[in-house]
């Protein structure tokens, strides 16, 4: 038999505690448990996403600036709030 489903099962394991609020919620939004979960999800990737491009546009930032390490970064800015007091 050919499968037409567009989504694939994960089957997890929660903390007692944890699967209660997820419980909770989801009758709270009236949701189902797997739509809560897929959302939280949805939003823990763009979130992921979100920071990686935070991330490379500061590395960007700090080689155009000529910035060559995390050590140079803190010494910038313990210099700049020196300054700045």
């Amino acid at each position: 038999m050919f499968n037409t489903r567009q989504s694939e099962t994960f089957t997890i394991s929660l903390p007692k505690d944890l699967a209660k609020e997820v419980d909770r919620l989801a009758r709270s939004e009236r949701r189902s448990r797997s739509e809560l979960v897929r959302e939280a999800f949805r939003q823990y990737v763009q979130r992921q996403a979100r920071w990686a491009s935070i991330f490379t546009y500061g590395e960007q930032a700090a080689k155009a600036a000529g910035i060559r390490s995390t050590g140079e970064v803190s010494r910038i800015v313990k210099e700049e709030r020196r300054r700045s007091d």
